[in-house]
């Protein structure tokens, strides 16, 4: 009882028999229920099309449900009564400004936002250094690697330090290599600021490594299946990689996420 209390009082957001129905008739997303805690690490996993990235814009408010409602409980609000989400959002391709600077491009919301280079500069260059490129800070995107485009991006979202992160696939198209130590260091940078993570991949072994839970989506209309709870420890790294605890994860995940791709309940 003691926790299922504390679980409450941390809530940040609750989604509620939210559905998404789109002009042409699709229906991408029903009946979805889910709670997020403050600081945690929530994957959504599933197949493509089942409505993940549907699911994040409109927690981001990048869009309106069809049905049912999204709820920050513990959400402060501005002078206008809007709730202030102070949400970071990384797309799937960086899509950072290629005549910019890398400077330029993280100072970009700030600069939205009425702020003046000269009192951003501390925090775009913090920004900067924090995803490990305080040397390229006046390179411009074409001087890059696909990862480092990336961690530019991701600097993009941390400058105006939000609490949540929303992150739709972020490294979905980088070699395993690159992936993988942007997955370290992502940990490294949730575990100092003490973030709330909605993270959307295909990976099974991603979302094992990342999260502390992992909702396993099924198919059109996009649907939670399941609610898996990765209790390894963190900090994680390469030994959790090889561990039997996180193959019995990944195994438990898999059966979760083949079961809801074939329309039936997950038994692990």
């Amino acid at each position: 009882m003691a926790e299922q209390l504390d679980a409450a009082a941390r809530q940040l957001i609750e989604v509620s028999g939210v559905a998404k129905r789109y002009a042409g008739g699709t229906l991408a997303l029903d009946g979805i229920n889910l709670s997020v805690a403050e600081g945690e690490f929530l994957s959504l996993l599933g197949p493509s099309g089942c409505g993940k990235s549907t699911l994040l814009r409109l927690i981001a408010g990048l869009g309106a449900p069809s049905a049912g409602s999204i709820d920050w409980p513990r959400a402060t609000y501005d002078a206008s009564g809007q709730p202030d989400r102070s949400i970071g959002f990384v797309f799937q391709e960086p899509t950072l400004m290629p005549w910019a600077t890398v400077f330029d491009n993280v100072f970009l919301p700030l600069k939205l936002a009425g702020k003046t280079r000269r009192e951003s500069e501390a925090a775009v260059i913090d920004a900067i250094e924090k995803v490990g490129l305080g040397g390229f800070v006046r390179s411009y995107p074409r001087q890059l690697s696909g990862g480092m485009r990336m961690r530019v991006s991701i600097a993009r979202a941390l400058v105006k330090r939000p609490k949540v992160l929303l992150m739709d696939e972020p490294f979905a198209a980088l070699d395993e290599i690159t992936r993988m130590r942007l997955n370290d260091d992502l940990l490294e940078l949730w575990a100092g600021r003490g973030w709330t993570v909605l993270f959307v991949t295909h990976s099974v072994y991603e979302s094992v490594y990342l999260s502390t839970r992992i909702a396993v989506m099924g198919a059109r209309p996009g649907h939670i299946r399941d609610l898996i709870r990765v209790t390894a420890p963190y900090p994680r790294n390469e030994a959790f990689r090889t561990s039997p605890d996180y193959n019995e994860f990944c195994r438990i995940t898999s059966a979760s996420l083949r079961a809801a791709m074939a329309g039936k309940d997950s038994t692990p």
